[in-house]
């Protein structure tokens, strides 16, 4: 593994193979359920229409007057703060109700609760933002109950507001990235002047923050600059950058970015690569890269050298990264099934690694039950010709003889010239007719007529129609060309297509050919070639007609010959 050691490959393999560390975000079981003074008789999870239902309009409406004086008078919460966190917290409101539920004037008794009972105000705050309850529990504070107490909360809180994210989104920005909301006067305005500055729009920057809050903070930001202006080196501009990195998924832009430098370092070219970005996107961002650095690890497995990776990726087919290695495996084990020796595998698999990754194959099993055969077959079938896999796709049905049939068709043909997986071979293949065995008796009956091998294998490649005949009627129709024309078995060689018509045919042209010489009507040097080649209308008005009888022969000879 030399030609990687540069790259430093495997510590980048090792990275990306270990487990990633757990989300920091990710609820602990360890907190304790409410900040509450007082008891909860409530279910937690119900949902927010549930709780309306529970709670008549006049009584939630009265709830929802208390707690916004509470918050607003009591706690000098900003009036359209106040007024949205207690219109938008009914599980809240029902914990409240339940604790006066048999008061009249549940504004009065609520009102009288909140005076005398201390509440957690970051429940309403965290389920007015769109948290739910199972999200914000771990994120209560243990050191606090009162939202003026946590530094920047609000004041982050209204300039997100102000920016023109929606309430209900803050929650999703405040659950991935807590800190944020810590921050000075004027650090978070700095970090979204720094989007803009980068040509994205406000609408873009509102979108990318919500789905991947964790932009906001420095070294995560960093990173993603630094994807930014390394795309922009391979040329994908914003409205790309715009449809593919900001969508709903948390990425992880440092394996991003070093994926793209390895990319790089392996030879691709800034302008190559980024046009193979733009064609498969999920290179880039299956998994934040990690699908890919797997598909490279399992590559280098195989024997690959950095210029087979390379090349991979500048000619991706159309098919996702993950599938990709997913077809790949299926396909090694179908092999290993098989009990193809491994260094066949290592062969097999880096030759025809493209078909391999864009098909998925049948297991080992299901082959020999589907196509009736065993695996020694299949094993020398696929060593013989590895682009059989096409027919052992998952779906596909196909008789056992037509794929020996192929295969020994191939071999054939490769005896005689042609080179394998070429598109001359692909063309012939659709032209021979019969399995190869029986190819090679109608081949060898011409060389024991005289020809020579190189001769008739030229032949066949010029008229492949001659060999899908069977060998009694070539035997016949050389012995009529010899014996009874009177020509050399070479003259076959410039003229083969004459063993691929019907003898009626050629008894036909031939007898009325030899009549007009006969009757001094045409030249008695006419090749072979110039009297087959033409239509029947042609050759009655070029030949037949030069003789007055010559019609009425002409009749004559083809119903003796068409018996």
């Amino acid at each position: 593994m030399t030609h990687f050691q540069k790259l430093r490959l495997y510590p980048i393999l090792r990275w990306v193979s270990s487990n990633f560390s757990p989300n920091p975000f990710k609820s602990s079981p360890n907190y304790p359920n409410f900040r509450y003074n007082f008891p909860c008789h409530c279910n937690y999870n119900n949902n927010v229409h549930h709780y309306s239902n529970l709670i008549s309009r006049t009584i939630l409406k009265e709830a929802q007057d208390a707690l916004l004086d509470y918050l607003h008078f009591t706690r000098n919460l900003p009036f359209l703060d106040a007024q949205y966190v207690s219109e938008n917290s009914p599980r809240f409101l029902r914990k409240l109700v339940d604790q006066v539920n048999n008061e009249p004037d549940i504004r009065r008794a609520v009102a009288r609760f909140l005076q005398f009972r201390t509440i957690n105000e970051f429940e309403p705050f965290f389920e007015s933002i769109g948290l739910e309850p199972s999200e914000f529990v771990p994120l209560l504070p243990r050191d606090t109950m009162f939202l003026s107490d946590e530094d920047g909360l609000l004041d982050n809180f209204h300039f997100l507001c102000g920016y023109g994210v929606s309430r209900d989104n803050i929650g999703r920005i405040y659950r991935g990235a807590r800190e944020v909301f810590r921050y000075e006067s004027g650090v978070l305005i700095s970090k979204l002047r720094d989007f803009e500055e980068f040509g994205f729009s406000k609408s873009v920057i509102i979108k990318a923050i919500v789905y991947n809050p964790c932009l906001l903070i420095d070294s995560v930001g960093k990173e993603f600059f630094k994807v930014l202006a390394r795309l922009q080196d391979f040329g994908c501009e914003y409205d790309w950058v715009e449809q593919h990195l900001l969508e709903n998924a948390s990425y992880n832009w440092r394996q991003i970015f070093k994926l793209l430098h390895f990319l790089s370092d392996m030879g691709c070219e800034n302008k190559d690569l980024g046009y193979s970005l733009r064609q498969h996107p999920d290179i880039l961002f299956g998994c934040s890269g990690r699908s890919t650095f797997s598909l490279i690890g399992f590559l280098i497995k195989l024997g690959f050298t950095k210029n087979n990776i390379c090349l991979l990726f500048l000619h991706f087919p159309q098919v996702k990264v993950e599938k990709f290695i997913w077809n790949l495996g299926r396909a090694f084990e179908l092999l290993s099934e098989l009990d193809v020796d491994a260094l066949y595998i290592g062969i097999i698999m880096r030759k025809h690694f493209i078909l391999l990754g864009s098909c998925s194959v049948k297991q080992a099993n299901s082959l020999m039950a589907n196509l009736k055969t065993t695996k020694k077959f299949l094993r020398e079938s696929i060593i013989e010709n590895p682009l059989v896999v096409k027919n052992w796709v998952l779906g596909a049905k196909k008789p056992v003889a037509i794929i020996h049939s192929r295969i020994g068709r191939i071999k054939f043909l490769s005896s005689i010239g042609f080179t394998e997986d070429s598109k001359e071979m692909e063309k012939a293949l659709k032209k021979f007719r019969g399995r190869g065995e029986e190819l090679r008796e109608r081949f060898d009956c011409l060389v024991k007529a005289g020809l020579s091998e190189e001769d008739v294998a030229q032949m066949a490649k010029a008229a492949p129609q001659i060999l899908n005949q069977s060998k009694e009627v070539l035997e016949t129709k050389i012995k009529y060309f010899v014996n009874d024309l009177g020509y050399p078995v070479s003259n076959l060689k410039p003229f083969p297509v004459y063993l691929s018509h019907t003898m009626g045919r050629v008894k036909l042209r031939c007898s009325m050919y030899k009549w007009l010489v006969n009757q001094n009507a045409v030249r008695p040097t006419l090749t072979l070639s110039t009297l087959f080649r033409c239509t029947e209308s042609v050759f009655v008005e070029k030949y037949v007609s030069k003789h007055p009888e010559g019609f009425a022969v002409w009749q004559e000879l083809k119903k003796k010959f068409s018996k």
